[in-house]
């Protein structure tokens, strides 16, 4: 017996190192969204799996939809400090203050969609390193690139063409696309999200939204304004950055590290096609519900893109920034542009062979 017990003794000294380390890290995640379209579903049903499954198991995610520990605005703040979460969806455009550079993606009204996207983005942020220097500056690393649906416009009355918006009172809320809506002749209009558009929309205070289908159709504005204009060209540039707090990525083992990072590229694989198919499910979801949807030709495309002059808007907005002292900026705006044109002018190539 007390043979037996030694063993048990000895067995205990050896094995408990092994149960203690068993025990996964857990790390916080905050969302202001909740867990449902596709973007939140990819990051549930396909980014945290592969990280628990690339660290062994050593990693395990803890997530909170709907705002439950932070809202949109408030996710930088959040993620820097580090004691609510330790990980966070950031959308730059929230935070232009501490983000300035990262303003520049909505500077433009057509882009890639799908893999493009997603390889811009890449590319970008290889290639400008004053990006993630940004994100460093505010204490927070980006694990994934995450984008949403392009901008559909959604009309009380029929829209035969985007020439239709001349006159008519249209809501977005990017600062860049307001310039775009006036400088093609509509009328900009600021209003906040909710169910005040709806009312609007019903009103007449409103004859349209330009905005990314996604949202429009969450909101059911389609069933006051059931008139929409898309194409996957027109780019939308909403930027959801999953961002972990600095202090907690520097604390992780380098293998966590790259366990954080293969997990990335496996996510990235499908990321685009699944961008793809669901915005084709969306649209099929608008028409079932009798919304008279029209996809864009793309020389149309092209006169949108003239119409809102948008190299002047981007002029007039860089030299702002210099006024504040924002640094690089000028150089940032002309390297993006370039990157996306280069971008474009390849998915353009790719779909004509």
């Amino acid at each position: 017996m007390k043979h037996a017990s030694k063993i048990i003794a000895i067995a205990l000294i050896l094995f408990w190192p092994v149960t203690a380390n068993a025990q996964p890290k857990v790390l916080i995640y905050t969302d202001h969204e909740p867990l449902g379209n596709m973007r939140t579903r990819f990051i549930n049903d396909v980014f945290f799996p592969a990280i628990e499954k690339e660290s062994g198991g050593r990693l395990k995610i803890e997530a909170h939809w709907a705002g439950e520990l932070s809202g949109s605005y408030d996710a930088l703040r959040t993620v820097a400090g580090g004691s609510v979460a330790d990980m966070a969806i950031v959308v730059p455009e929230y935070s232009p203050a501490e983000l300035p550079l990262h303003q520049v993606f909505k500077s433009f009204p057509v882009g890639p969609s799908g893999d493009q996207q997603v390889r811009f983005f890449h590319q970008v942020y290889a290639e400008i390193p004053a990006l993630p220097a940004e994100l460093e500056n505010a204490n927070v690393v980006n694990l994934l690139f995450s984008t949403g649906y392009p901008v559909a416009f959604f009309g009380t009355k029929p829209l035969e063409s985007l020439d239709d918006i001349q006159g008519g009172k249209w809501r977005s809320a990017s600062f860049w696309h307001r310039d775009f809506l006036k400088n093609t002749g509509a009328v900009p209009v600021t209003m906040p999200w909710g169910e005040g558009i709806y009312t609007a929309l019903q009103t007449g205070a409103l004859d349209g939204l330009m905005v990314n289908v996604d949202s429009g159709y969450e909101l059911n504005v389609h069933k006051a304004a059931p008139n929409v204009l898309l194409s996957k060209d027109l780019w939308l540039g909403h930027l959801y950055l999953l961002a972990m707090n600095r202090n907690t990525w520097n604390s992780l083992a380098k293998q966590d590290q790259e366990a954080f990072q293969r997990a990335a590229e496996t996510a990235y694989k499908t990321l685009g096609a699944v961008m793809d198919s669901s915005l084709d499910a969306q649209v099929e979801e608008l028409r079932k519900e009798g919304v008279q949807v029209r996809v864009l030709e793309p020389e149309e495309v092209e006169r949108w893109e003239s119409s809102t002059r948008y190299p002047e808007i981007q002029s007039a907005w860089v030299k702002e920034q210099e006024e504040k002292g924002v640094k690089n900026v000028r150089s940032v705006m002309e390297k993006v542009t370039g990157i996306m044109q280069s971008t474009v002018s390849e998915a353009q190539h790719t779909a004509t062979h």
